[in-house]
């Protein structure tokens, strides 16, 4: 029956995990590798979920602190790889659009892990309190770190 609840949750709330690990890995194959380390570790949490916090809330943290670490063991592997035959997928295509895209995502990637973490949650749409539930930030901190990624990513994207 746990399992059944389990694979319930995952195909509910999909979408997460693929988005997480669209923003921490470059390839698809590290995609899939993120995907499972993910999954297993929800998995080796699950039973252990007392449902104080929103299901969503629970995953978020999970992934988000699972593809932190994946990432740091990714950098000490040193292996880059070209993002330059990625397309982004628009109900219309603009180019100008993907291209401008293209170069906000390059520089959310070179943000660090926690920062690249909040970015992500803020264009989720999450408001700063689930942020800070997520991260075990306080609110404040969030603000205060929003603030500072905002202004990061304004000075990177209009230097170009």
């Amino acid at each position: 029956m746990q399992e059944q609840a389990f694979t319930t949750i995952i195909k509910d709330n999909e979408g997460i995990l693929y988005k997480v690990t669209r923003l921490f890995t470059q390839t698809e194959a590290d995609q899939q590798d993120l995907y499972q380390e993910i999954v297993i570790n929800l998995w080796k949490g699950f039973g252990s979920f007392r449902g104080d916090a929103k299901v969503s809330t629970w995953m978020y943290r999970i992934a988000l602190n699972t593809a932190v670490l994946y990432s740091k063991k990714e950098k000490r592997k040193g292996q880059k790889v070209s993002l330059d035959g990625i397309t982004l997928v628009n109900e219309v295509y603009d180019p100008i659009l993907e291209q401008q895209l293209k170069l906000v995502y390059k520089h959310i990637r070179e943000l660090n892990d926690v920062e690249k973490g909040i970015i992500f949650l803020f264009l989720e749409g999450k408001k700063y309190e689930t942020i800070a539930s997520i991260t075990g930030l306080s609110t404040s901190n969030v603000g205060t770190r929003m603030a500072r990624i905002k202004e990061k990513l304004k000075n990177k994207i209009t230097k170009k």
